[in-house]
């Protein structure tokens, strides 16, 4: 038999040969492409070469490396904090409900400067003020005011540290909100340093009797400070970047009063670690809104703020971070406080920094109204298709299968929102393995976990955006305790320490790393975001961070796997602390 025969064949073959062929190039030519390189999501910490017995080896980011220099500042020229309002940029934004330019918000922030000193007659250096605002344009104003001053604010995170802070730290004088004024001098006048304390008021008194405590109100002193130094002299004194500006205070995870005294380059680096969060192809600019669920009494929620006011964005914060509330917090959804600030001025936001609670219920949200307004068949296969560019590294909600199921899911919950929003980072508590499969496919947009702290100005550790990486759940290994092989498989990780901190783990169970195992022990951090605590009383912490060259120990769990990314379980949650 010929070989010829052996190869005949007719034309049905030859078209399914062909179809076979054509489809295999385009499932090539049409497959996601991974939107970053396997080698960068593969070595995200660069690692010491030598560890200490007990601890794991000291953990970088890779971008920064073991021998480069901390980012102490966004740019050369922050080196104080009204130094983050650059005079240059001279283009309004609206932060809150105030619409106002950089050389605005200098000028004003002077005026009350003035008139806090020659007015209330506070002292440089010497007196000391509690800022009990929420988050508004007068909190930053007095915020900008006192640091320029040399005069430390004191900030708190819950009102339930406000009469421990009066008793053991009675302030020069106080600011809160006209609405918070009965409660506060109620307190006051219970407490022993009741003649001590000036009281400045946001807004407008309701007239009840003060009796013998002076009273100023915000708006009088700013206006009477503007003829203060009209010539544009300069000020007798230009604050240190090492001065401690303000102390953030907040409740240690066995329930007592601890503070972070934070320096003006605490807070410089905090903004420059929140910048980094991003990368420089979506870097934040003017054009972006940042809605923030962190107050700016916390050391982390005034690197947002700050970074905000830095790069001229747009900026308010959500309902839920209020810390003054007169008839206590309204019982609201995490859905509804994410959209709280609708009701403020401001242009839809295009960055959230939210808490796990607000992505949960958002992507939930999504989801089910996805399942509501779309067939059984058309969802699914629009769920099966986003998550196979997931596996391949690949996000966008520009796909088809965004047009026909998602895009109308995300206008129902999100509003005008669902067309700007960009990018998500979470911090705030621990967030789910599995729910940020589904959050990634009901979003579609970058999204950063990040693990913060009430010690620092800033990130601790945070995800890369576009890390889209999903692993097996791992089953309890020799040395592991069963609580934290449970806690560490369902929890997500939260990236490599950020551009300017150093990491390791302590009480590391040495035997078992050698053997290959993850190193899994207390955290600790040190870098030039990481504020000291105040020596308000015998505490753990302060001890070590004195003896041990700047490491402060979290108070928190963590495992470092091998491609350079922790795990972090709290001890004790924070809540609004972080």
């Amino acid at each position: 038999m010929a070989l010829s025969d052996y190869i005949v064949t007719d034309d049905l073959t030859i078209i399914l040969a062909l179809a076979a062929a054509g489809l295999f190039v385009l499932h090539n030519l049409y497959k996601p492409q991974s939107l970053v390189h396997p080698i960068l999501l593969g070595r995200q910490s660069d690692v010491a070469r030598v560890r200490n017995p007990g601890e794991s080896a000291v953990c970088r980011n890779y971008g920064t490396g073991m021998l480069g220099r901390f980012p102490m500042r966004p740019t050369k020229d922050q080196q104080v904090l009204l130094d983050l309002v650059r005079p240059d940029a001279d283009a309004p934004r609206t932060l809150w409900s105030t619409k106002i330019t950089n050389p605005q918000l200098r000028e004003r922030a002077a005026a009350f400067g003035n008139g806090l000193i020659e007015v209330v007659g506070l002292v440089p250096k010497e007196s000391n003020v509690l800022l009990l605002l929420n988050d508004s344009i007068e909190f930053i104003i007095a915020d900008l005011a006192l640091a320029s001053n040399s005069i430390p604010s004191f900030t708190l995170n819950s009102l339930s540290l406000l009469s421990p802070v009066l008793d053991t730290h009675p302030p020069s004088a106080i600011i809160t909100h006209a609405q918070f004024l009965p409660f506060l001098l109620e307190l006051i006048y219970d407490s022993r340093e009741s003649s001590h304390h000036k009281i400045i008021v946001v807004g407008e008194p309701d007239g009840k009797d003060v009796k013998d405590l002076p009273l100023f109100r915000f708006d009088e002193i700013e206006r009477e400070g503007v003829s203060i130094d009209s010539d544009g002299d300069p000020a007798d004194h230009v604050p240190d970047p090492g001065e401690v500006f303000t102390v953030a205070f907040s409740a240690s995870p066995s329930g007592e009063l601890q503070g972070a005294e934070l320096t003006h380059e605490n807070l410089t680096a905090g903004v420059a670690a929140a910048r980094a969060l991003l990368p420089l192809s979506s870097a934040i600019s003017p054009l972006d809104t940042i809605a923030s669920a962190f107050s700016l009494s916390t050391p982390y929620g005034r690197a947002i703020a700050y970074t905000a006011i830095y790069e001229g964005t747009s900026f308010a914060t959500l309902d839920s971070a209020k810390v003054v509330v007169k008839n206590g917090r309204s019982a609201t959804t995490d859905l509804e406080d994410l959209f709280s600030m609708n009701s403020l001025p401001v242009p839809s936001p295009t960055l959230y920094f939210v808490k796990p609670s607000h992505l949960d219920k958002l992507a939930s949200a999504v989801i089910e109204e996805a399942k509501k307004s779309s067939s059984w068949i058309m969802y699914n296969l629009a769920w099966r298709h986003k998550f196979a560019g997931l596996l391949e590294g690949f996000l966008t909600k520009q796909s088809l299968w965004d047009r026909l199921v998602f895009d109308a899911a995300r206008v129902k919950v999100m509003g005008k929102g669902a067309g700007t929003v960009r990018g998500i980072v979470v911090s705030g508590g621990n967030v789910d393995a599995q729910a940020l499969t589904p959050a990634r496919i009901a979003l579609s947009v970058p999204l950063v976990n990040a693990y913060s702290h009430p010690l620092v100005a800033g990130p601790v550790l945070a995800s890369h955006p576009l890390d889209l990486q999903t692993f097996p759940l791992h089953t309890q290994k020799a040395g592991q305790s069963a609580a934290d092989a449970f806690a560490f498989t369902y929890t997500s990780p939260v990236g490599p320490p950020s551009v300017n901190i150093e990491a390791k783990l302590v009480g590391v169970d040495d035997p078992a790393v050698e053997n290959g195992a993850d190193p899994v022990g207390a955290l600790y951090v040190r870098g030039p975001s990481v504020g000291k605590l105040l020596n308000t009383q015998d505490s753990p912490v302060q001890e070590e961070n004195a003896e041990d060259k700047g490491w402060v120990n979290t108070g928190d769990r963590a495992k470092v796997a091998p491609n350079g990314t922790f795990k972090v379980v709290s001890v004790v949650a924070k809540g609004s602390s972080t």
